[in-house]
This record gives C-alpha cells, sequence and structure tokens, in this order.
C-alpha cells in the first residue's frame, strides 16, 4: 500500500495532533492510519479502534460512497477532522457456465440448512474485533497464478443473475501450496462448506479477516497462529466451482475489500 496523508487541525491556533494515513482511497481499498496513543476515532460518526499504538483501519467497499468523514480526538483535546474522497472503480461482468444446478439455486431442505450454517459461521468471524494489529505484517499473495475472477465483477452464473464477487480467483495448478497471507490467527476451519468446500478463516486484528477456500486440504487448526507465508492449505477443487483454484477473501467487519490491493504486483509469475 502506499500514500501518505499528514491531517490538519479544526481549531485555528491550536498545537497539531498527528494522523497519517497509509492505504489506497477508493473503492475496494484498505487504508492504515496511524495517530497518537489514546487518540479517539470515528468514521461517519461511528467509532472504530484503535490500536495502543495509535493504529486504526478504514475500509472502502466495493460501492463505498465518494465521500467519507474522519474525526480524530486527540489526547491533547485537540480534533482533527477531514473529508476523505473515494475514487471510484468501473467493474467487469463475469459469466460462468456449467456449475451444478443445485449449487447455484439451490431448493432442498438439506441444502437450504448447510448454506444458513455456514453463512452463519462466516459471519461470527467477520463479527470479531481483537485487539491484534496482525494487519500489520503485510500482506502477500496466498498462491501464485493466472487471475481468472477480479473483485467486484458482476457474476452471471448459468445465466443467472448473483451477486458481485466478492474476491479474488487465482487459477493455481491443483496440489500447489496456499499459504497466509499476512499475520494472524485461524478463526475457523470447515471441511465442506456448501458454496466453498474446505474454507479456512484468518482473523488479523481489528475487525479484519481473510478467507481461503474451494481447497483439497487444510493445513492448519482452528485457534492456530500464523505467520505470513505458513502454509494453510492446498489448492484445489471442492464447493462451486468449475475447475482448481484459490478464492481469496478479505473484509474489515462486513466490507469486503479487494485482496489485490493490499498484495500489489503478484511477483514470480509472467502473465
Amino acid at each position: 500500500m502506499g500514500g501518505l496523508l499528514v491531517a490538519w487541525l479544526s481549531a485555528p491556533g491550536a498545537i497539531a495532533g498527528t494522523l497519517t494515513l497509509d492505504g489506497n482511497m477508493t473503492q475496494g481499498g484498505l487504508v492504515i492510519g496511524k495517530a497518537e496513543a489514546g487518540a479517539r476515532v470515528t468514521i461517519d460518526g461511528t467509532a472504530i479502534r484503535v490500536s495502543e499504538a495509535g493504529a486504526f483501519l478504514i475500509g472502502f467497499g466495493r460501492d463505498a460512497k465518494p465521500v467519507v468523514r474522519l474525526r480524530v480526538d486527540h489526547p491533547d483535546g485537540t480534533r482533527t477532522v477531514k473529508a476523505l474522497n473515494v475514487a471510484p472503480r468501473t467493474y467487469q461482468v463475469q459469466r460462468i457456465d456449467g456449475l451444478p444446478s443445485r449449487q447455484v439455486t439451490p431448493t432442498k431442505p438439506e441444502d437450504l440448512k448447510r448454506i444458513r450454517q455456514d453463512n452463519a459461521r462466516i459471519a461470527a468471524v467477520r463479527k470479531l474485533d481483537s485487539g491484534r494489529s496482525d494487519f500489520a505484517s503485510g500482506f502477500q499473495w496466498p498462491a501464485t497464478g493466472p487471475i481468472s475472477g477480479v473483485f467486484g465483477s458482476r457474476r452471471i452464473l448459468n445465466g443467472k443473475p448473483r451477486n458481485p464477487h466478492n474476491g479474488i480467483d487465482i487459477a493455481a495448478p491443483r496440489g500447489s501450496t496456499v499459504t497466509a497471507a499476512a499475520d494472524g490467527t485461524v478463526a475457523l476451519v470447515h471441511p465442506d462448506m456448501f458454496f466453498t468446500g474446505k474454507t479456512v478463516m484468518i482473523d488479523h486484528g481489528h475487525g479484519l479477516s481473510s478467507v481461503y477456500v474451494h481447497m483439497d486440504e487444510i493445513l492448519v487448526s482452528q485457534g492456530q497462529r500464523v505467520t505470513k507465508g505458513t502454509p494453510i492449505g492446498i489448492v484445489g477443487k471442492t464447493g462451486r466451482t468449475t475447475g482448481p483454484h484459490l478464492h481469496w477473501g478479505v473484509s474489515l467487519f462486513k466490507t469486503h475489500l479487494d485482496p489485490a490491493l493490499l498484495a500489489g504486483r503478484m511477483k514470480n509469475f509472467s502473465r
């Protein structure tokens, strides 16, 4: 991530509190803010977690509005107010055919029950607000290969419009290793989710989590601490998929982010 902004004070003549913002100020982007220890931060009036060192996270979803209001109350009693301009994006349309109809339009009660249970487990992880700042390790690609699906694309599955794609698909060879994209704690391990098959989620702190799905094998256990690059699974073809690949997603609570913006250019792979 890049970019550095130094904020100003709203009160004339006051001594400026410190504030930096580093990241992608665009739809799907994540920004890591840094103020003083003890600062209080709100985004559009909602308070967010600030670490003991003064770090905090701001996430912009796929359809984030053009302007977000940031307010920082500094420990010295001064206040910084800033309007963050969020750059818009244009999204692709992706058509995928050949999926089992059962996994595009599920109707069986047992399938619907599984989907509800899976969604509840995923939602529980996305509610976590741990105080760790593992996100400070930075992010890397968890696998390498052609990109077969991008963040935010409008998806048409077997001719039926569905929700936009909330992550990125990496067509890595079946059997290749999936690694943790950043430091964190394994918050969910599931051997067979209806849509995503073998699934792992990692908590990176402050509500930031990552998900890795469609794997053939899982190499970690729930609660395990991992560092960036730790092997966590094997690329596969489980769940709703037409071929082997890794779906990788990153969310700040319920807000889906673009993993490619976090990881930057994929190294050691020629497109």
